[in-house]
């Protein structure tokens, strides 16, 4: 199966399309498997975690097309970062209540608040500076977690148009805070 071919899938998949979220599980769920199982080092936590990693491409394969991978490259990335989530989570258990002793605080310090609020301030010019239209898409997109197909209907553009919006308007967004 050629990457134009996977691509297509993703795509159809973002569509929330049966058809071709099957063919694509069926072409691409041995590599992705492995990925899995060669991070974890368990055929059993391989096989759930695969099951886990094609819920995930079912529900944000959307954002496929703002990423700048490869269709097999970004597959693979989505189930290897789920699988180091995995292992992550693991190392977090602990059953030694001494060893929550040494936990940082998860509050921000006073300065990053500082910090924080002068970038979010900086964010929310940089977004008054793009088109209306494009900020109120990146709010949605970015802020209020609608999804791709939501917005393109919402400002009745189709489904690629919005992804181009969404993309040039961040690469604008970017610029604005590099200044």
């Amino acid at each position: 199966m050629t990457p134009q071919d996977i691509t297509k899938l993703i795509v159809r998949t973002s569509m929330k399309d049966r058809e071709a979220f099957d063919l694509l599980y069926r072409n691409t769920s041995a590599k992705l498997f492995g990925v899995c199982l060669r991070v974890l080092g368990d055929r059993a936590e391989a096989e759930e975690a695969l099951q886990e990693v094609f819920v995930k491409i079912w529900t944000k394969a959307d954002r496929f097309a703002v990423s700048d991978l490869s269709p097999i490259s970004w597959l693979v990335a989505v189930a290897r970062n789920h699988a180091v989530d995995r292992v992550r989570g693991r190392k977090q258990k602990t059953t030694d209540i001494d060893a929550a002793l040494d936990v940082a605080d998860p509050s921000p310090t006073p300065e990053a608040i500082v910090v924080a609020g002068g970038q979010r301030e900086q964010i929310y010019v940089c977004l008054d500076e793009l088109e209306a239209d494009r900020s109120a898409a990146v709010r949605g997109a970015y802020l209020d977690g609608d999804s791709y197909l939501d917005l393109a209907a919402r400002h009745n553009v189709p489904l690629n148009t919005m992804r181009t919006w969404l993309r040039r308007s961040l690469m604008k967004l970017r610029e604005c805070l590099e200044r």
